[in-house]
């Protein structure tokens, strides 16, 4: 194949799919990463796409955080595969929180009428679980963050440092073994952080998209997260790089 016709070919792909790793595009295409790696920097800078950590995405993809709307809708089997083998850790009586992501609310969704108290700062999640009555709900107070229908700001954050609970449920928009875990929303990310610092155990909800990518605003080192929870479409190469 011409290095045209394959840059051509890997134009078509990412703006179709959206987003695709360098791991795979050598795979399809039988090529080294490296020469997957100019390939996609020649293609960025003619506008047919954007370079991230370890892959590319559409252009028309915005840098920008999605509407709660738009992400409830993306990547739903997997995330709802990382919400089932999430509920195996939330035992009765556990005081929990989860955070505004769309995996979070998948949890909310799935979790049986036990008693359990759940502290979230997603009107979302609250919702969900206001018809479960043995649960008891606690919402942080805060700005809401329409794009999310999560609560932030200072107060949220001050609001967070009057409870400490067993087990914190978070997701992100990237995970990087150097960089570490990292949202696209600043606001977001500030109170992940506090949300870590009052948990005595940290899950990481992340599914397969999330890896080998760094978002803007970093929320901690890899070393903060005691567990991360993702589903079978994730590279071994990626969980190797992890686990390292």
């Amino acid at each position: 194949m011409l290095v045209a016709e394959r840059q051509e070919k890997i134009s078509d792909i990412v703006n179709e799919r959206g987003s695709i790793r360098v791991s795979e595009l050598s795979g399809l295409f039988g090529v080294t990463e490296e020469t997957i790696r100019r390939d996609l920097e020649k293609l960025e800078k003619e506008g047919y796409l954007r370079r991230t950590h370890g892959g590319a995405v559409s252009p028309k993809e915005p840098p920008y955080e999605l509407s709660y709307l738009e992400r409830e809708v993306m990547n739903v089997a997997e995330k709802k595969e990382v919400a089932e083998q999430a509920l195996k850790y939330i035992q009765p009586y556990d005081r929990i929180i989860l955070d505004a992501s769309s995996t979070a609310w998948y949890i909310a969704k799935a979790l049986s009428d036990f008693p359990l108290t759940v502290l979230t700062n997603s009107l979302k999640v609250a919702a969900e679980l206001s018809n479960k009555e043995k649960i008891t709900v606690h919402i942080t107070g805060g700005m809401l963050w329409a794009d999310s229908l999560a609560l932030v700001g200072p107060l949220a954050e001050k609001s967070l440092g009057n409870y400490y609970v067993d087990k914190a449920f978070i997701s992100c928009k990237g995970i990087d073994p150097e960089w570490g875990i990292s949202d696209s929303n600043e606001f977001q990310a500030l109170v992940k952080k506090k949300i870590i610092e009052i948990s005595d155990t940290v899950y990481l909800l992340a599914d397969y998209s999330k890896f080998g990518t760094k978002a803007f605003s970093h929320i901690c080192h890899l070393n903060q997260i005691d567990r991360i929870i993702t589903d079978c479409k994730t590279p071994n190469k990626e969980l190797k790089r992890i686990n390292a």
